[in-house]
């Protein structure tokens, strides 16, 4: 059964009182939202489904389709330092391609900006969220983007390829096809050895909006790449290796730990991942049964860069996530103004809740 309106409300008013009864304070983000720097800190599907228009006083403006980035904005602008923060509130997302995907729903999340222990931020978070959940049959996964991004830092290539799988770690078919051509696994096309050995744009027509001093400036760059070095097969062997595991915390990071010697660029993220099961125990969180997947949350916010989580329906897999989060430190950074403070949240959706309870 559909939960209602007023039951979805009712639940979100509750979530929240408990958000604030562990410290947050209450705020409320504007519906409307200025689009120009939103759109560009958003992941492609998410940029792809905003709901835009503009008027000749605010410009282009957006419905929000989530409430962290305007919560970072707000305590960048003007926050104390800890701060924590609970909302509840519509969030709008088109969905063009699946009817039957909600393109409004009401999201309740809870945000901490704290420096002094990341670790015990990021399970606060977590555990928040989990005793939220109450009796509902849900399996959490948890994970880590930082490891990808610090295997990626660590390589031995040139900035211009770390710079475009850094960009494609949240679409992994196209981060995977990109690490296959850098390592020299995938064959060079006619169409591309032609390019390189032509010169310049050769006078070809121009098609969209790229000038010819923009289109010679991308061959030089691909003249250039073509002259680096493949990255080694046994640092692709062990990219693979880490995107593998998936295993209940203890056991991940044990594996963690072994990759880290061949690959010893990892070594402060899994200290990481280390200092946050410790965390999570002193929370009371059950780490031995707790699902750790090194490659999850590359289909989620872009903004994410280190711990991520999400919670599942056990019985209702057609439901989408009940909960979700992470931590955003680059974020803060690109808000700030040169400012930065760790920063990790999460938010939960209390009509999906109402929904598996129903049928639980």
């Amino acid at each position: 059964m559909t939960p209602t309106r007023a039951q979805t409300n009712a639940l979100a008013t509750t979530l929240r009182a408990g958000f604030e009864a562990a410290g947050a304070q209450a705020v409320e983000p504007p519906i409307l939202q200025p689009a120009d720097t939103l759109l560009d800190l958003y992941g492609e599907d998410i940029r792809a489904r905003a709901y835009v228009t503009s008027d000749a006083l605010r410009g282009e403006q957006m419905l929000r389709p989530d409430f962290t980035v305007p919560v970072v904005q707000m305590h960048m602008a003007n926050g104390a330092d800890p701060a924590r923060y609970t909302y509840a509130g519509e969030v709008f997302r088109r969905q063009e391609r699946d009817p039957n995907r909600a393109n409004e729903y009401v999201q309740v999340g809870y945000e901490v900006f704290e420096r002094d222990d990341p670790a015990a931020s990021d399970a606060e978070v977590f555990a928040l969220i989990s005793g939220a959940l109450g009796d509902l049959p849900v399996r959490a996964t948890t994970g880590d983007i930082g490891l990808l991004m610090a295997v990626v830092d660590g390589l031995e290539t040139s900035d211009l390829r770390k710079n475009a799988l850094m960009r494609h770690i949240w679409r992994p078919r196209r981060f995977r096809a990109l690490l296959d051509q850098f390592a020299g696994r995938t064959p060079v096309t006619a169409a591309r050895k032609a390019l390189l050995a032509g010169d310049g744009h050769s006078g070809a027509p121009l098609v969209g909006a790229r000038r010819h001093h923009e289109i010679d400036a991308r061959i030089a760059a691909l003249r250039a790449d073509a002259d680096v070095a493949p990255i080694a097969a046994r640092f692709v062997d062990l990219i693979e290796a880490l995107l593998d595991i998936s295993a209940p915390m203890p056991h991940a990071l044990a594996r963690l730990h072994d990759l880290s010697v061949d690959l010893p660029a990892i070594v402060p993220a899994v200290a990481r991942v280390a200092a946050r099961q410790q965390a999570l125990e002193a929370r009371g969180v059950d780490v031995s049964g707790l699902l750790f997947e090194a490659s999850y949350g590359r289909s989620s916010m872009e903004y994410y860069d280190g711990f991520v989580f999400g919670f599942r329906a056990l019985t209702r897999v057609d439901l989408p996530p009940l909960a979700t989060g992470g931590r955003y430190d680059a974020l803060t950074r690109r808000l700030g103004s040169g400012r930065e403070i760790p920063a990790v949240g999460g938010v939960m959706r209390p009509g999906v809740m109402l929904e598996l309870g129903a049928r639980a």
